[in-house]
């Protein structure tokens, strides 16, 4: 890494040190109830999202694993299973940017490097635009920078991969990607964007800067991301049910007049085992089996921002690595033990023992990643990761404000929480119903809440610790 931030550590690495003691001495309490957290998913089914899917660990320990709902709602058939995948939608990037963060341990890329040294189209002097808006078409959103920062035009040359990861790059949140016609045009498109505000002058979630990720791990590795985040990341973990979906023979059967929907070759949702999500009116179908991000869809269904699916189980596995490199991701040497999977295809030990549970990443690389990086407003980042927000609307306010996580427009999250030594995996096909996001927003809050209390009142959570 390019020599640790002064804030490496704070309270996330005094969490996850001390949950790691409580894992011994706590074993023997009883295991909570979360029955309050599964009648919010209960109330929700039907309403929010039709089917769904939960895992809650602590201390490494499975709490509730369960699926819930219909692959087919309107006829209530086809349960939901165990091993249903759903689309992940932005957790895609958790993946994405762990892949990403092993390059940087191995000293092939800094964060604090220039993206254009790694993505040479990636530079230049560019105007300041305002974006267009994903959920209001025709609309332009306009990003306000404050009167300290009025300047018309942005040098892509002094963007690093930090701004990228941290989301205060200048980028614009969006841009139509899926509308250039064909996968090479939406990657040029991505690289040569214009600004939408001065660089680090806000905090603005961009889906371009972790498509911009994804790109600079391919150039990286000489591998097509999908492979690259299967060598580095879930075949070490041996997560399995995990998988980006190529979209590009669905893409050319729509280009000779064929849909999906009508020539036969895709099977039911339930035939599938994948949660449908929404009627695409661009697509002219319901999608089942290929990502609902139109941009992701685009870029031939593997991106940097969107495009993976799995399981809660799966999903819960990824997490728990996080809290197991914050609690036991050092040998005395200071190295990682973990195993990857080189660029040739061949299973390597790196930095330490052939030990395929140890984490992907150091203890101080994960430290790094759930630090504050930078703030604006209630919005704190991480490196890739959502913070612990003051925000009461904000899906991980009701954890400690030592957790990290990620969610994803189709109904998706993933929260570690080590003060409470907690990860919490939720996976919906919300978008089934539409793009309206009020519905999911109070479920996840009322979930995590309902989860966060019945945790603390068993008396094996950390009274006092949103406030430390």
């Amino acid at each position: 890494m390019d020599g640790p931030s002064p804030r490496l550590g704070d309270h996330v690495m005094r969490a996850g040190i001390q949950s790691a003691g409580r894992r011994i001495a706590q074993r023997a309490r009883p295991t909570p109830s979360l029955e309050m957290a599964e009648a919010v998913i209960a109330r929700a089914l039907d309403h929010v999202f039709p089917a769904a899917q939960i895992e809650v660990r602590q201390h490494g320990r499975v709490l509730l694993s369960r699926a819930y709902g219909w692959l087919d709602p309107e006829a209530r058939q086809h349960p939901t299973r165990p091993d249903t995948l759903f689309d992940l939608a932005s957790v895609t990037k958790l993946f994405v940017v762990t892949a990403f963060m092993t390059l940087v341990e191995e000293g092939k890329v800094g964060l604090d490097q220039p993206v254009c040294t790694v993505l040479s189209d990636f530079r230049g002097v560019r105007p300041i635009r305002p974006y267009e808006d994903p959920l209001q078409p025709g609309a332009f959103v306009t990003v306000e920078a404050g009167p300290a920062e009025r300047v018309d035009e942005v040098d892509a040359d002094r963007v690093t991969f930090r701004n990228l990861l941290i989301h205060n790059a200048g980028l614009p949140a969006w841009r139509p990607l899926y509308r250039e016609g064909d996968p090479e045009a939406a990657r040029r498109l991505a690289l040569t964007t214009y600004f939408s505000y001065p660089i680090g002058a806000r905090v603005v979630y961009s889906d371009i800067g972790l498509i911009l990720i994804g790109m600079a791990v391919e150039r990286l590795t000489g591998l097509r991301l999908d492979e690259a985040v299967a060598r580095r990341v879930t075949r070490p973990l041996e997560i399995s049910g995990i998988s980006y979906f190529d979209c590009r023979q669905e893409q050319a059967a729509a280009g000779s007049g064929h849909t999906l929907a009508h020539r036969g070759s895709l099977p039911a949702p339930q035939s599938l085992n994948v949660a449908p999500t929404e009627y695409c009116a661009w697509r002219g179908r319901r999608i089942v089996g290929e990502v609902h991000d139109e941009n992701a869809c685009s870029l031939g269904g593997i991106a940097g921002h969107a495009g993976l699916f799995t399981t809660a189980h799966d999903l819960a596995t990824f997490g728990q690595s996080f809290l197991d490199a914050l609690q036991t991701g050092e040998t005395a040497s200071g190295a990682s033990a973990h195993r990857r999977i080189d660029e040739s295809g061949e299973q390597q030990a790196t930095r330490g023992t052939e030990d395929p549970t140890r984490p992907i990443l150091r203890r101080a690389t994960v430290a790094e990643m759930t630090c504050l990086q930078a703030q604006d407003g209630a919005i704190r980042r991480g490196l890739g990761f959502a913070l612990w927000s003051p925000d009461p609307e904000a899906s991980g306010n009701p954890f400690s404000q030592a957790a990290f996580g990620h969610t994803g427009f189709t109904g998706t999250s993933l929260w570690m929480d080590p003060a409470r030594d907690l990860v919490v995996a939720s996976l919906t096909n919300r978008v089934y119903y539409g793009r309206d996001g009020h519905g999911i927003a109070a479920f996840r809050v009322a979930l995590h809440r309902a989860i966060v209390e019945a945790i603390d009142e068993s008396g094996d959570g950390i009274p006092g610790s949103r406030d430390a």
